[in-house]
Parts: structure tokens; sequence; C-alpha cells
């Protein structure tokens, strides 16, 4: 997700759902809940969602483990490639089929802003502070308008939200995304404000969480696709290796305009509809391999957004600190260990015991900050006079 040789937002993520959930989707107020208790809709959490956002987020972390070791290999080289070719892709069309239902109702905007936009300005702001204090770097600028490595991606997410209703209005929403997307690769003019380019060029996937329906999810879970994953992520892999002296792995970022690589400016369009098409057949070989059934690791997709936000620390202070230059890290061995520690790490930092540790800055309620809607002041009372009426039927 990162470029090592720029200092703002280069790495890639994901994140909680902003608003009432759809069939099956988890809701952000309950993130601590088991999968098998129903949230306040009364809707249960499908384990499949919360499978597949703890296998992301092993991904992203294991990814950014990679990002210093990889120089050293072609094969670990290959295999960061073919992972960046999905791994966003798989958690934005997820967070896109979360935002289906948002809207612009005066809830759902709260939760948008405690749950999206107060984190980012916390760890935006967190992060160069952790800079100057570990790295020895007084000097290092703290700025609201230029997403500090992780933090891009709520950044991101908080665009996509807003526009969230002129997706579901327009007839075309996709092809309109990649045209958007495509003309964005074009145009180096954007600038670095708020990562514009990445919001962009990863807009198609968001748009397309917000088209796809569960039963979309399900046609990729048969048993035929899994078997047919095997060989496509056998040749993604050999392609990535075939690739690595020949392509700028800053592709994968979608960060740049094609310009800014050297590449002529027709080559952008180019390799956002390839890169939309490669991703997506790997996205889908990915949610193929996602176990529907609850396991050990279900409830920790719940508390995907702590371990994404707080992971980026432990990786930065092993770059201030040069952790990853000792030699025996850079060998097979090495580079296995490194890859299981960042799984176990982001692992841990998705649990319950740090979940109530941090919500007070990942999911702040700040009612003091909002106006009580009427509507929703007129949902309480009907609520607290049923629950009068069925005690006075049980007394």
């Amino acid at each position: 997700m990162t470029n090592s040789l720029r200092p703002y937002g280069n790495r890639r993520t994901p994140l909680p759902p902003a608003q009432s959930p759809a069939p099956g989707v988890p809701s952000p107020r309950t993130k601590t809940q088991q999968d098998d208790r129903p949230s306040p809709s009364g809707k249960r959490r499908d384990a499949f969602f919360d499978n597949a956002k703890y296998l992301a987020i092993v991904l992203v972390a294991v990814g950014h483990a990679w990002e210093p070791l990889k120089g050293d290999s072609r094969t670990l080289e290959a295999a960061y490639t073919v992972v960046y070719a999905f791994h966003m892709p798989a958690f934005i069309i997820v967070s896109g089929f979360f935002s289906r239902s948002f809207d612009m109702r005066p809830d759902r905007l709260r939760r948008l802003i405690t749950g999206v936009a107060v984190p980012y300005i916390v760890f935006e702001t967190a992060y160069p502070l952790f800079k100057r204090l570990v790295d020895d770097d007084p000097h290092q600028e703290i700025s609201l308008l230029d997403p500090w490595y992780l933090t891009w991606f709520l950044a991101a997410l908080f665009v996509w939200r807003l526009t969230t209703p002129i997706w579901k209005a327009v007839r075309h929403p996709l092809p309109l995304a990649l045209g958007i997307a495509m003309l964005a690769s074009a145009t180096p003019g954007i600038g670095d404000d708020l990562d514009l380019q990445r919001v962009l060029q990863f807009l198609p996937y968001f748009v397309l969480g917000l088209c796809v329906r569960p039963e979309h999810f399900h046609l990729v879970r048969r048993r035929s696709v899994r078997i047919a994953a095997v060989p496509v992520f056998a040749a993604a892999l050999a392609v990535g290796w075939w690739a690595v002296p020949r392509m700028n792995t800053a592709w994968f970022y979608h960060r740049d305009a094609a310009q800014e690589l050297g590449a002529p400016w027709w080559a952008g369009p180019v390799m956002v509809l390839a890169m939309f098409g490669c991703s997506l057949l790997l996205t889908a070989c990915f949610f193929a391999w996602v176990p529907g059934r609850r396991t050990w690791f279900t409830a920790l997709g719940a508390g995907t957004l702590y371990g994404y936000l707080l992971h980026g620390f432990v990786v930065k202070a092993g770059d201030y600190q040069g952790w990853f230059e000792h030699s025996v890290l850079h060998r097979p061995v090495g580079e296995i260990a490194v890859s299981v520690l960042a799984a176990a790490m982001v692992t841990l930092l998705c649990t319950g015991p740090v979940q109530r540790v941090f919500r007070c800055v990942m999911e702040p309620r700040m009612e003091w900050a909002f106006k009580r809607d009427a509507a929703e002041l007129a949902r309480e009372r009907e609520r607290r006079e049923k629950r009068e009426t069925r005690e006075k039927v049980s007394a």
C-alpha cells in the first residue's frame, strides 16, 4: 500500500459499517458482540463477512511487513504484487456492500463522523507525532490534508459514503465510476490533497460493492469456484514473478497518474481497466476461499478497524528502529517468521480487550456534539411506550 520513498499516505486498507446494515451485515455498534447474537436491527451477523474482513486485514499487515524485505527476494516481491492486486479491492468491495443503505439520515451522518472522520483526525495526528518521538524527527509536520500512511483509507471512505446517494440514483453507476477512475489516472494535476488520486482510482470497487447483492457472494463461494481459484492464484504468482523486473509496483497503489510513473497518459486508463479486471478475478477467488461458517477468528472480523489503524505503529516502529535490517530476516526463514509475527500481531489487535481500550477514539459516542433528531426521539418514545405496555401486560 505504500512506497517507502514517500512520507505520506502510502498504505491501503479498511473499515467498519457506517449505517444500518444490509441483510447479514453487522451493525457498527455491535462489533464486540458474538457472531451468533442478533444486532439491534434483529439481523444476525453473517460469519462470511467477518471472516473476509479478518483475512483481508491479515493480508494487509503481512503485506506491510513484507515491504522492507521484498527488495531482496523476487519470490517475495511476486507474492507482494499478487496480494496487493486484490486485498484492498476486496476490502473496498465489502465496505461498499456495507454502505448500501447509507443516506443522509442524521443518525447515519453522526455514525460516519464518529466512526470515520474522528478516527481519521486522531490517527492523522498520532502517526506524525509518533514519528517525531520514535524516529527523533521533531520537524515532522502534521497535516489533515495529506493522509499519512494508513489514514488515506479513512479519508476515502468518508468521501465514498457521502457520495453513496449519487451512485444509487444514477442509471449506470459502475461504468461511470470506471470512467472517472480512468480520467483521474491521466490527470496528474489532481494533486495530493486527501490522496484524491486513490479516492478516485479505487472508486469503482466501492461502487461495485454498492451494486452487488448477497447472492453474488454465494455464486463465488461454490465448490467449483474454490477449485478453480487454485490454478488462478498459481498463474497470478507466476505472472507476478515474471513482472517483477518489468512493472512498477506503484501501479497497484493507485496513488499516482500515469505521467507521474513515467508512462504516457493513455497508459493510465488502460492500466485502470486491466487492473480492475485482474483484481476482480483474484478478489472472487479470495472470497471463494473465505469460510462461510463460524470459526475461531470470526469474532475478530468485528475489530478490523482496530487492527488496521494500530498495527501501523508497530510496523513503523520497526522501520524507524531498524528491526528489518537484520540479515536473518532477509532469508526465507526470516521472511516466513516476519509473516507469522505480523499475522499474530494484527490478530491480537483485533481482539475484544484492545477494542475496549481504544473504543473512545475509534468509536466515540459524542452525544454531546450532536442535536437530537426528532425522528429518532419519536422512535425512542415509541420503543419506551411498547416496553411499558409489555411490562403492564406481564404484570
